[in-house]
């Protein structure tokens, strides 16, 4: 059976991103999810200084083995004044010392939620010009808005929206 890993871009202890993720992850037929949360990853901020003086930190090592290990992903970002949280940008900066194409083309479901109206579109765009850059291999997009409205009891209630999901899950499981 095809494994896949699904997180959020967040560390919040009730992200309504990782709640998209485990959702989406969930749809992906034919393969088995492990949720991670990125609360079980804490690293120090990057910084080179440390880097020099202590090594790259363990938790960067275990996680991006995690990505190296799965047949996919489904991540969701978190927005934060236009862009992705510090959280993920940390795990992000850690990563990209040990391998600089850290997602080793693994096909990808980028995915983000906000309770605004544009659901994290531009933390997601970009994200998906970054990645490129970075062994992504996005084989889907995907924004949810207005999550208050849009998502409840652990699912898209929005027909039309859960459709578009549905689509971008199916290209995920179709590329592992």
């Amino acid at each position: 059976m095809k494994q896949i890993i699904a997180f959020a871009g967040s560390d919040s202890k009730t992200s309504i991103n990782k709640q998209l993720a485990t959702y989406a992850a969930s749809l992906v037929e034919g393969a088995e999810s492990t949720v991670l949360d990125l609360n079980d990853f804490e690293l120090p901020m990057y910084s080179m200084n440390l880097e020099l003086a202590e090594g790259i930190p363990d938790n960067a090592h275990k996680f991006l083995g995690l990505i190296k290990s799965t047949d996919g992903i489904v991540l969701s970002l978190a927005e934060h004044n236009g862009t992705y949280a510090t959280v993920f940008k940390n795990l992000f900066d850690w990563m990209s010392r040990i391998d600089g194409k850290l997602w080793s083309d693994k096909p990808m479901l980028l995915m983000a939620t906000s309770p605004g109206a544009r659901g994290g579109a531009t933390g997601l765009e970009i994200a998906r010009g970054r990645f490129s850059f970075m062994g992504g291999n996005i084989v889907g997009s995907f924004s949810l808005p207005s999550f208050g409205e849009n998502f409840s009891d652990g699912k898209v209630t929005n027909k039309e929206l859960n459709n578009q999901l549905l689509k971008e899950v199916h290209q995920l499981a179709d590329s592992i």
